[in-house]
């Protein structure tokens, strides 16, 4: 008869104790979605009969910026409002777009709007201090670069911060990643 074995030990961390339940916060817009919505604007800038002869375009000018313009400050206004719409269709939030407003450029009018990817200091601290405040006891909140992690003893304590996030009305659009 083989002889009892000694009970297994968990797995332990580097701090000595088992890690604790987390997840991350971000603000991550998904590129190719905004260039297909980019796209189909410029598709139907190109057809639709309330542009025709208004030299409305759309196009990147940069990694995270674009660039609309138009004849007449109305079609500027007109084209950004169509590539939200098409924005929406794809699942990306308003929060991520920064659109300025047009510039008179010679005969032209043009509007610059930059895609927002990340979440800034400031913001960052801002949900930091939140999930102090108004989460529950035990939570902590780590500001890692551009995005949060957030940790609990306990997953339910986890699942009530991202349930006060999802609830606050904040400038960016978060999304929930890496929960274990």
């Amino acid at each position: 008869m083989a002889a009892p074995r000694a009970p297994t030990r968990p797995r332990v961390g580097i701090f000595g104790s088992m890690a604790d339940p987390s997840f991350d916060v971000v603000s991550k817009v998904d590129r190719q979605e905004v260039d297909n919505a980019l796209n189909q604007t410029a598709k139907e800038l190109s057809q639709r009969f309330d542009f025709r002869g208004t030299n409305a375009s759309i196009s990147w000018s940069g990694e995270e910026a674009v660039t609309l313009q138009a004849d007449s400050e109305e079609r500027v206004k007109a084209a950004l409002d169509v590539f939200k719409e098409k924005l929406i269709k794809r699942g990306i939030s308003m929060k991520a777009l920064d659109a300025g407003d047009p510039q008179s450029s010679g005969k032209t009018y043009k509007l610059s709007a930059s895609i927002k990817n990340g979440i800034e200091m400031d913001e960052a601290r801002a949900i930091a201090k939140r999930i102090r405040d108004e989460g529950p006891k035990g939570v902590q909140a780590q500001i890692q670069g551009d995005q949060l992690r957030v940790s609990a003893k306990k997953k339910d304590d986890l699942q009530a911060v991202i349930a006060m996030l999802k609830a606050a009305d904040l400038d960016v659009p978060l999304q929930f990643t890496n929960y274990r």
